[in-house]
This record gives C-alpha cells, structure tokens and sequence, in this order.
C-alpha cells in the first residue's frame, strides 16, 4: 500500500493504519531527535510529540513534499523548541577543582575522540548543528534538508560547510595524534 492510502486511511480514523505509517518512520525520528537532543530521553519524548503533532495536523498535509519531509521538519521543530524549552545546558559543568585546567592546552594522546567529537558537535550553533546532524550523520540531502528547515539548498550547504571548518578548528588540537 503507498503512503497516500495509507494517510487517507488514518485520516478516517483507521488505528491500524496509524501504527503503520507511525512504525515505518519512527526510528529515523528517533534518531534525528537523538542527535539533535543528545539524551535518550529526550529523543524519545522528542519523538512522541512530533507523531502526536503530525496526527493531529495530518490533514493539513498536502503532498506537495514527500510525507517523510513533512514529518522531519515537524521533528526538527520539535526538538530544538523542546531544547529551548528545557534550556538545558548543552557543555558540562565543570568541578571547582577542575577549574584550573579548563581552557589551557595540552597536547596529550586522547583515547577517546568520539568524546571529544561529541562535544565539538554540541558547541557548534543550533543552525549548523543541525544541518551537520542531518547531513553528515543522518544522511539527509541539501534538498530535504532545505525543505524540512524551510531555508534554501545553498544555505544547507553554506551552513554544512562552516560547521565542518568549526569542527575541524575545535578539533585541529588532536589530528596530530591520530595521523598514521
């Protein structure tokens, strides 16, 4: 069954219907709010409401763009609304006795770039972030993410763009290091 007719049959109230068009996108939902939120549950209450606001907004869809980008910039709405929301912190606090050390730089072998990858990613500004996030690590196009952020294609690719040379400054400290 294509998705038209699946939505139709929500649209009329069909439970089964729903859990279907619901189980075939909510892992890459899941996903785009983990990454956009960093927190299990976070992503996980991310996504919820961006399915329960998609149900209940579903016969505004149009078709003019495929359903899985409609879904996508109501999930990054979700998500970086929810963020401010929480105003959550997103760099760690640091202990008083660690205070000392903050800022100054030591080259030292880092056994954990992941870590420090993950840091460089949540410090860039929430536009690049994303943009980065659905690009390079979820593997949207320029053109989805345009539509799901509503912004043109050059601007997804100018905001990938400046996100990578941030990256590549907050990390330049430890290319060295893992260099064969």
């Amino acid at each position: 069954m294509d998705e038209r007719q699946l939505i139709a049959r929500v649209l009329a109230g069909e439970a089964a219907a729903e859990r279907a068009l619901y189980d075939a996108h909510v892992d890459r939902i899941y996903r785009l709010a983990y990454r956009l939120a960093g927190d299990d549950d976070l992503a996980r209450e991310f996504t919820q409401d961006t399915f329960i606001r998609a149900f209940q907004r579903l016969g505004d869809f149009r078709g003019q763009s495929a359903f899985s980008t409609w879904l996508h910039s109501i999930a990054v709405s979700v998500s970086l609304n929810g963020l401010r929301k929480s105003k959550r912190i997103r760099l760690r606090e640091v202990e008083l006795e660690e205070a000392g050390t903050v800022g100054v730089a030591t080259r030292h072998a880092e056994p954990d770039l992941k870590i420090k990858l993950k840091l460089a990613i949540d410090a860039l500004s929430e536009g690049y972030r994303t943009v980065f996030v659905m690009h390079d690590i979820e593997g949207y196009t320029h053109e989805e993410i345009g539509a799901a952020l509503g912004v043109e294609t050059g601007t997804s690719k100018a905001n990938l763009s400046r996100a990578r040379a941030k990256l590549r400054v907050a990390l330049a400290d430890f290319a060295g290091e893992w260099a064969v």
